[in-house]
Order: structure tokens, then C-alpha cells, then sequence
């Protein structure tokens, strides 16, 4: 299984960027899938969750009304659109996939480095 996670770059306070991750290697639509991101210095935390159909998010307060996570089960691909970006969302981004995908991931994309400058 290959998670490829894309579109991360350097973007000004309130801008936006959206990620996407592709998969490979197995079903994409009978697996959960999250993005977590993990800043300097700090441990890995969790940003959004999505479930196999699409229809359950849920997000981390400190993304919440601002980042939205979506899947393409026809693309095998998980989205996630930040907006109203802050310094404080600067990290590598990283999507993980599996049944539980929040909390025991089975596998993990390579990780997309988001900047956000003031």
C-alpha cells in the first residue's frame, strides 16, 4: 500500500492550499482515512478524519470551521482544503489510512511540508 500526499508549499496568513493524497495498493473505499500534521519540535497530532463512504468527518478544534477533509473513492484520493491559514498551521502534513484511521493507522503517506508565513 502507497499513500503519495501532494500539495503542500508556502502560503501567506489567510491563504489557502489544498491537499491530496492518492492511494494504492489496496481498496481505497472500504478504509477510513486521516491527515495528521506534525510542526517543529512537536510530537505528530491529529487534524481530520474521514470514513470509508465519506459521509462522517471529524476534525480537531484547532481546524475546525477552517480545514475540510473529502475523498474521490473513484480517485482513490483524500483531500484536505485549508483555509484561513495561520503561522500555527505550519507543518508537514502527513494522510494515513486504515479501519481505525484517527487512532491506529495501518499505513502512512510520505508527509507534505505546509509553510504559512505572517
Amino acid at each position: 500500500v502507497q499513500l503519495q500526499a501532494s500539495g503542500g508549499g508556502l502560503v501567506q496568513a489567510g491563504g489557502s492550499l489544498r491537499l491530496s493524497c492518492v492511494a494504492s495498493g489496496r481498496t481505497f473505499s472500504m478504509y477510513a482515512m486521516a491527515w495528521f500534521r506534525q510542526a517543529p519540535g512537536k510530537e505528530r497530532e491529529f487534524v481530520a478524519y474521514i470514513n470509508w463512504s465519506g459521509d462522517s468527518t471529524n476534525y480537531a478544534d484547532s481546524v475546525k470551521g477552517r480545514f475540510t477533509i473529502s475523498r474521490d473513492n473513484a480517485k482513490n484520493t483524500v483531500y484536505l482544503q485549508m483555509n484561513s491559514l495561520k503561522p500555527g498551521d505550519t507543518a508537514v502534513y502527513y494522510c494515513a489510512s486504515g479501519l481505525n484511521a484517527a487512532n491506529d493507522a495501518d499505513y502512512w503517506g510520505q508527509g507534505t511540508l505546509v509553510t504559512v508565513s505572517s
